[in-house]
């Protein structure tokens, strides 16, 4: 990989913010919705991802990030999870038949229902601390397809609590996004 600053162009002293800001310049040229290339997109992603943990430590290389583990092929509905140190994950947790512009502006209004929104990356990330169906954190990620969105879930406990059930939180999510659809215009 080359170097992240050089990727981003942005310098090595680069705040926070301008990391960002040099993200979301980037992915309105490169990203796939905007007729971009997804590779593209995923090389301005590992550069910020990089050069944001660099910021704690930056005359170090940064460690690998350790994805979650790959779900089973062939994969039922019990062996969708996997547990791993208190997390747990959930594949795919469920689809949304709209873009994930859309399904992501959905899920921001129904997570701020549920709790409270940490982190919103549109349209592909929103992290939320959730008070129902019990505290916990959770990531969701978004991804496009086939003209509609796959999200995918990860949650886990707070406060040294165990992670709680995958879908248990999926069908609140599921059942407040059928509400959201239920409200008038």
């Amino acid at each position: 990989m080359t170097d992240p600053y050089t990727t981003l162009g942005v310098p090595p002293d680069a705040t926070l913010d301008q990391l960002v800001a040099a993200r979301r310049r980037l992915a309105r040229q490169v990203h796939p919705d905007v007729g971009g290339d997804g590779d593209a997109m995923q090389i301005v992603n590992r550069a910020f991802d990089d050069a944001v943990r660099r910021l704690g430590h930056p005359h170090e290389a940064p460690p690998a990030p350790t994805p979650p583990p790959a779900p089973p092929r062939h994969a039922g509905p019990a062996d969708r999870r996997t547990v791993s140190r208190g997390v747990q994950y959930d594949w795919p947790s469920f689809t949304i038949d709209v873009l994930p512009v859309e399904a992501f502006e959905a899920l921001l209004v129904v997570a701020s229902w549920m709790g409270e929104v940490l982190v919103d990356d549109p349209p592909y990330v929103l992290e939320t601390f959730l008070r129902d169906p019990e505290p916990c954190w959770c990531r969701l990620d978004l991804v496009p397809d086939a003209g509609g969105t796959t999200v995918s879930l990860t949650v886990a406990g707070v406060d040294g609590a165990p992670a709680p059930d995958p879908e248990g939180v999926r069908d609140e999510f599921v059942g407040n996004l059928n509400r959201l659809g239920d409200l008038p215009s």
